[in-house]
């Protein structure tokens, strides 16, 4: 007997879900519904099988094809235009000359069929009707039947008032091709409002047979969520994937639980998914393939489909989201929400209760989203953010998307331009940095692999040779599944907003370069470029004096690149180190922690009567700080320790630090003769100054220093030979520098800000100064009194404003801030309701 499965429906009640997908295909258990339809008519002998499709056609033909994965034989009925129940199999009729059975494709059942027919064939009528008892049958189609099952009476989707039965139609028909003379042609006609009434008046006799098994209409997203309840509770017999856990917890092939998660109630987790540390998943949640859950993730009663990414502290609560959807660090959505396909929901949005996000939406982070989003879409992220191009390896910043990125850039550079590559020694870089690599060469550009190198030494060999640019590729070291790209110019600076939009024009648009085989760009590996960078470094500083100091110093890799280009770097200065962490790790397993490394520094100084202790973070950039007495530097102590003993020594003129810089630079500046040069908070326009000739020195307020003679960048490695000039010069100790500055206390906070606020708010600020003093405007808002300083600034990637406070009395910096914090939050509240 051949079976037709109705899979034309557009699923309108399973929006968004269906926006973009047949509902045949959304999944139950992880397989498409009409995928277990067809598993159940392959049981009950049903191998000649024609699907009727319509709305989204070719997603059906390419997932099942001819049939022949799934063991039976499949043709394909398509509806130009909808035709009904009844209309679309009468599309199938040249292929129905004998009894056949009609089944939805979008149903959830493992009803009996084979004894179905044999009541049908018993009752020898033209249709017999498959029936089920329903509570609420109010949303389907009511059946009354005499004692011998003969239909009496049919009800389309009554009202309370007009139910007289529990029985209702299944839409499941074994039918006689005589039925065809009921059906007009290229008409919209459907079985039980049309069709069968018509055989009732002829006086021929329709049969209901009540189903034995588990039957469920997923029309609705409520349905949907209770189907997979059902499943997981076993109430209905279809096929899982994977193996038993433990009674009720299904887990498929390489998928990696870490101890600490939490799985309880009835749970199935399918292919290559990873839960992360104290996850919490269950009771009713199904996970799709390729599923990552982070951290202190909670996931209850929820369906999650395939290549989802799930942050930290993310919670969902009977929750559906679409595929390859993204969901941020401590995003919330509540019950009944429902994502669609590919969207992205940003750290800390809140998604409340019902809310449904059509497919490919953009919630940033920090929303609080209360009503549906269905046409209204953000434009595409940007690319580039502060520091390049960063994103969740693998999720966000895929190989393929890589390949792309550098064709982009190939394209924005002149063909047979040489671009230095680098990356540090993680597995995820070494396969972003290949891919880059490829798309520059497929558009014509030449590469110098430096492989394993820190971004100084990628600065550095850019300027050292005939290069229009470099990049790096990193995990970034406040989150080990995130990679950040950083792209530098011909100078080793971090490329200008102009070509970044250039870069991403002609990413979005697909516009590539590809060169012709004889021009595919070269690959080349240079040599000796730590020694070289190691000779040029020593041009710039007294060698000789410090040899002859006899420096006794510990100094910390972090597990990073630095440990290939300081070695030989060191044995040249004549100093007494203690080197820790001296290898390059190959993955973030071995995480790093700034403050707790700078704490055990400082134990081995004490310990070993150093004169001093640093850390050099994973990428070279950043330099901590550790004196003799085995005192921690903050970042902002050790600018002002740079600034102070450049001036000592008073070899310099001129010096750059950011806008938000400690008011002790300030004084320092004025005591030993110094012009402070006050920059942007970006690190790009901290460079940018540097590469002028008459600035000695440069230093952020996170760490990164920088010797401007040598090379305009961030460079602890760089910064920390510099020191040792300086203390050589000045004959003192770093703790006798630190005793002869004030203490530094710069207070931090940031405030929730709308992006359509954030303009107005610095208007706001600038129009209604809220204290006496000095305005400048160099980035953000800065206020100066007599008493300290105050600086509000917009984040140019996420929702909020910073707020950094500074007294004289550093006690009070706290206090200002509150008061700060206050006088931003009481605009913001104004601004929203104008």
């Amino acid at each position: 007997m051949k079976a037709v499965i109705m899979a034309g429906g557009e699923g309108t009640r399973l929006r968004p879900l269906t926006a973009n997908w047949p509902k045949p295909m959304l999944p139950v258990a992880n397989k498409p519904m009409m995928e277990h339809i067809l598993k159940l008519l392959k049981k009950h002998g049903f191998n000649e099988i024609i699907v009727t499709v319509a709305y989204m056609a070719n997603a059906i033909r390419t997932y099942f094809g001819d049939g022949s994965d799934f063991g039976v034989t499949i043709t394909y009925a398509t509806e130009q235009v909808p035709l009904g129940t009844a209309g679309s199999v009468l599309n199938a009729k040249n292929a129905l000359n004998e009894t056949f059975l009609v089944i939805s494709g979008d149903v959830l059942t493992d009803v009996n069929l084979t004894k179905m027919v044999e009541f049908h064939k018993e009752k020898q009528s033209i249709v017999t009707i498959g029936l089920a008892r329903r509570e609420n049958p109010v949303e389907f189609g009511i059946v009354i039947c005499d004692s011998d099952c003969k239909v009496e009476k049919f009800l389309e989707k009554p009202s309370w008032g007009q139910v007289f039965s529990d029985t209702v139609n299944t839409g499941i028909y074994i039918l006689e091709p005589e039925i065809f003379n009921y059906i007009e042609p290229d008409q919209a006609v459907d079985f039980s409002a049309n069709v069968f009434p018509l055989i009732l008046q002829d006086k021929k006799p329709i049969y209901g047979c009540i189903l034995d098994g588990y039957w469920e209409d997923v029309g609705t997203l409520e349905a949907y969520l209770t189907a997979h309840s059902d499943v997981l509770a076993g109430k209905v017999n279809i096929e899982f994937s994977g193996f038993e856990l433990r009674p009720g917890v299904r887990i498929g092939q390489a998928t990696e639980i870490d101890p600490s998660a939490q799985i309880y109630g009835n749970v199935a987790i399918g292919d290559n998914c990873k839960i992360g540390t104290s996850a919490r998943i269950g009771p009713d949640t199904v996970l799709g393939n390729n599923v990552r859950v982070s951290e202190g993730a909670v996931i209850e009663r929820s369906v999650v489909y395939d290549n989802c990414f799930l942050g930290r502290q993310v919670a969902l609560r009977s929750v559906i989201l679409g595929r390859s959807c993204d969901v941020r660090n401590n995003a919330y959505l509540d019950e009944g929400v429902v994502v669609g396909e590919g969207c992205h929901i940003g750290a800390g949005a809140l998604i409340e209760h019902g809310v449904k996000i059509y497919p490919h939406k953009l919630v940033e982070a920090g929303a609080v989203v209360n009503s549906s989003i269905v046409w209204e879409s953000k434009a595409a992220r940007n690319l580039f953010g502060r520091v390049g191009i960063t994103g969740l390896a693998n999720v966000d910043i895929t190989p393929e998307l890589a390949v792309r990125l550098g064709m982009a850039w190939g394209t924005a550079l002149a063909k047979g331009s040489t671009v230095v590559a680098s990356r540090d020694s993680s597995r995820a870089a070494r396969v972003l940095k290949r891919a880059l690599m490829v798309g520059l060469n497929a558009s014509g550009v030449n590469v110098e692999d430096l492989e394993v190198a820190t971004i100084p030494l990628t600065r550095f060999s850019i300027l050292s040779g005939l290069n229009q640019g470099g990049f790096s590729v990193r995990l970034k070291n406040d989150d080990p599944d995130s990679v950040v790209i950083r792209f530098f110019d011909e100078n080793g600076i971090d490329i200008k907003e102009s070509l970044q939009r250039k870069i991403e024009r002609l990413f979005q648009r697909e516009e590539f370069r590809l060169a012709l085989a004889g021009e595919i760009g070269d690959l080349e590996f240079p040599g000796r470029t730590a020694e070289t960078y190691s000779l040029e470094m020593f041009k710039y500083v007294d060698l000789d004096l410090i040899r002859q100091s006899g420096f006794k110093a510990v100094l910390d890799y972090s597990f990073g690149a630095s440990s290939f280009a300081m070695a030989s770097m060191l044995s040249k200065l004549g100093a007494e180190i203690l080197v820790v962490n001296p290898y390059a790790a190959t993955s973030r397993a071995i995480q790093t922690d700034r403050k707790q490394q700078s704490i055990a520094v400082a134990e081995l100084v004490k310990a070993s009567g150093a004169g001093l202790g640093a850390v050099i973070d994973q990428d070279g950039e950043q330099l901590t700080l550790i004196d003799d007495r085995g005192t921690v530097l903050n970042d902002d102590l050790a600018l002002a320790v740079f600034i102070y003993l450049v001036g000592e020594v008073g070899v310099a003129k001129k010096v750059a630090v950011p806008i938000s810089a400690s008011y002790v630079i300030d004084e320092i500046a004025k005591e030993k003769k110094l012009e402070v040069i006050k920059t942007k908070l970006s690190s790009a326009d901290l460079m940018e100054i540097a590469k002028e000739k008459d600035i000695e020195f440069a230093g952020s307020t996170w760490g990164g220093f920088i010797n401007c003679a040598f090379l305009p960048a961030f460079d602890a490695a760089g910064a920390f030979v510099y020191l040792l000039d300086l203390l050589a010069k000045s004959k003192l100790k770093l703790s006798e520098v630190v005793s002869k500055l004030p203490p530094i206390k710069i207070a931090h906070a940031e405030v929730l800000t709308p992006w359509e606020l954030k303009g107005a708010l610095m208007r706001e600020l600038v129009e209604n100064f809220p204290q006496q003093g000095e305005i400048q405007l160099v980035d953000g808002v800065k206020f100066i009194t007599s008493t300290g300083w105050a600086l509000v600034l917009p984040d140019p990637e996420r929702p909020v404003s910073h707020i950094w406070t500074e007294e004289k009395i550093a006690e009070r910096s706290e206090d200002t801030l509150e008061t700060f914090k206050k006088i931003v939050q009481d605009k913001i509240n104004r601004l929203a309701h104008c």
